[in-house]
């Protein structure tokens, strides 16, 4: 059974999606941005069958989480993870982040070893230098309603075109409907991750990791790069697929979790 909760975090209430038995192995899922816990629910239930007290945040000013009061940093998310691990009752628990998501477990980890179990980093943004300087030169800004609703196509192509060989209709529509269900903080997301880098933080985690991709998803690259630079972690790919992994091959990517988090 899926469980819906508010916890008290370090900048207003946090939104907590959860299934598994409460005495089951604690699994934190940290969603990509500019989306939401939401992004797991396909998965979770098959995280509880396989064991584990699957446990989705939204992240602070993303799905229905209160915001921080100005954009914040992937340190200031990591230390914000502590504060609801704290409200949850959790003084250790396995921690997966996806993307965005990926970089505030990891830096968490690094700084906090002593909280976290197994981590699992589902496509590590490690980006090269070349790759944030061309990032650094896009207008990340809210979104403008328009009175003809011309905001809410341009949200949806522009997702469409970064999502080349999508496949799930309805996962395009449900990650497009949380992309602007806060439209005046959507960007602060790609302005936090684009502004981090994760090479110090990847170098210095000291537990036991698995890195997750799949083939087609954006990246891919980037992931392979981790890799290189740790190869002494797990290293797992699925073929095909996405960012939207989760709904497009959910058993899979499921099991793969679950057997590196359950040992």
């Amino acid at each position: 059974m899926i469980r819906r909760t508010y916890v008290d975090g370090r900048w207003g209430q946090v939104h907590v999606t959860m299934a598994g038995a409460a005495d089951a192995p604690p699994l934190l899922l940290l969603h990509q941005s500019p989306l939401s816990g939401a992004q797991f629910a396909p998965a979770l239930p098959l995280l509880a069958r396989a064991g584990l007290r699957a446990i989705a945040l939204d992240t602070a000013g993303f799905g229905a989480s209160d915001p921080p009061p100005a954009p914040a940093s992937v340190a200031d998310h990591a230390e914000a993870l502590g504060v609801v691990m704290d409200a949850l009752a959790l003084p250790r628990a396995h921690l997966l982040g996806h993307h965005t998501g990926a970089m505030i477990a990891a830096n968490f980890a690094a700084r906090m070893p002593q909280r976290v179990g197994r981590l699992v980093l589902n496509g590590v943004p490690l980006f090269s230098p070349e790759e944030r300087a061309h990032f650094a030169t896009f207008n990340f800004r809210a979104i403008e309603p328009a009175a003809d609703g011309a905001h809410l196509l341009a949200a949806w192509n522009q997702r469409l075109a970064a999502t080349p060989g999508w496949t799930d209709l309805a996962a395009m529509h449900r990650h497009v409907v949380a992309w602007l269900a806060n439209p005046d903080r959507a960007h602060w997301g790609f302005t936090m991750a684009f502004a981090h880098d994760m090479e110090a933080d990847l170098k210095a985690i000291r537990t036991p990791t698995l890195i997750l991709t799949n083939s087609g998803e954006d990246l891919f690259a980037a992931s392979l790069r981790a890799q290189a630079l740790r190869p002494d972690w797990a290293f797992h790919a699925l073929a095909g697929g996405t960012h939207d992994v989760v709904d497009e091959m959910p058993e899979a990517w499921a099991a793969a979790v679950a057997g590196f988090v359950r040992g």
